[in-house]
């Protein structure tokens, strides 16, 4: 029986971080390609983004500000979540601009599954509502141990006992 406690402490401590880095690389990827696609369509918000309801406090702010606030939001939050650096908050940062989404263009198209995410029927809010779920699982668990927040940790926790 002790052989099976040890080799399932061996396998886990080799294993543990893999699930978290592999859901943060899948996590950051979706909205740095989102992010991209807003950048590189220009600075100017497109016409279906100047007709949605924006949530207090966003419906303050110019169209076009909230449309490249936006864009750079997903690229420079979800390169930082891939990277693990600041990741608690950069998936914080994520989850308001989901919910920004969800509450603006995909929650009145339903719950629409994957079969729709490539039409035009749109995309309803099933997909940005399993990505929050995974943004929040992030904000709970943090990073993980491979990632820079766990090596800035380790290097400050050893300056300090010395």
């Amino acid at each position: 029986m002790n052989f099976f406690l040890s080799l399932h402490a061996k396998v886990s401590e080799k294993i543990d971080g893999l699930g978290l880095i592999l859901l943060r690389f899948w996590v950051g990827q979706e909205f740095l390609q989102a992010g991209y696609k807003k950048l590189s369509a220009g600075l100017h918000a497109p016409d279906w983004f100047a007709g949605l309801d924006f949530p207090f406090p966003l419906y303050f702010l110019p169209i076009d500000i909230n449309w490249v606030m936006a864009g750079l939001g997903e690229v420079v939050l979800s390169l930082a979540l891939i990277l693990g650096l600041c990741s608690r908050l950069s998936a914080a940062g994520l989850l308001f601009i989901t919910y920004v989404a969800i509450y603006t263009v995909h929650f009145d198209l339903g719950w629409a599954g994957w079969s729709q995410i490539e039409t035009g029927a749109g995309l309803g809010f099933k997909l940005p509502a399993m990505l929050a779920v995974m943004l929040f699982v992030l904000i709970t668990q943090g990073a993980g141990k491979y990632s820079l927040d766990a090596i800035i940790y380790r290097t400050r926790s050893q300056h300090g006992s010395k």
